[in-house]
């Protein structure tokens, strides 16, 4: 599993890039609220920036920062606070062009747990960690590539599998009629309105989805 204490199975930064504007992708289809979705991307975040956000609503978070050939990540599990070092410690031996971003809003405010980076050789680094567990193995796990990873996760979250159309507890759910575009969105296959529909074949608010799709800078095609 990925975590802080075994980096070797953290894609590269454009393998991540990749990953977290599928992610965000995905959740933009199936969420049609943005304050609810667990992943949202950004790439007009800034001059040069990318930006992707995960928050469950407790508590816990990833922000990610995409630079042209950089990135970071700051990490926050709640369940966890207590047992991680010290921000000083977690960023011991980071570059300076990441200090405006970990020192500043909304990093600062929200805390870290976790915090790893790329190095001039586009190798992941931590700082000086403890041994203790810091929450990065359950929030860098979705980062493994496999969409398979993604469908799990969002099995009880996103769908609804239930065969009653009148069932109103549900309504909000997407009702997929098939996961292909889930491997395709993560191979980053142009996003047509069938491949929309197979994921949830009630869904209907177009304009909304080319809104977060600009956003993301993803392609589509709708026509």
């Amino acid at each position: 599993m990925i975590s802080t204490k075994n980096l070797q199975l953290m894609p590269n930064k454009d393998d991540l890039q990749r990953i977290c504007k599928a992610i965000s992708v995905l959740d933009a289809i199936f969420c049609d609220e943005w304050e609810f979705r667990y992943y949202s991307y950004n790439s007009k975040w800034a001059e040069g920036e990318e930006f992707c956000e995960m928050r469950d609503g407790s508590g816990d978070h990833m922000l990610i920062l995409f630079l042209k050939n950089n990135c970071i990540i700051n990490g926050l599990a709640k369940e966890y606070c207590s047992q991680v070092a010290s921000k000083e410690d977690l960023t011991l031996g980071m570059p300076e062009i990441y200090n405006d971003f970990i020192f500043g809003e909304p990093v600062s405010s929200r805390g870290t747990d976790f915090c790893l980076w790329t190095n001039n050789g586009g190798e992941w680094e931590v700082g000086n960690i403890r041994m203790n567990d810091d929450g990065s193995e359950e929030l860098l796990n979705i980062f493994d590539g496999n969409p398979e990873t993604y469908i799990n996760w969002a099995y009880e979250y996103f769908f609804d599998y239930t065969q009653d159309e009148d069932e109103e507890e549900d309504d909000y759910k997407a009702k997929p009629t098939s996961f292909e575009p889930v491997f395709e969105i993560y191979q980053e296959k142009k996003l047509t309105k069938e491949m929309v529909l197979l994921l949830d074949k009630n869904f209907d608010d177009w304009k909304r989805l080319e809104e977060d799709l600009k956003e993301i800078n993803y392609h589509y095609d709708f026509n």
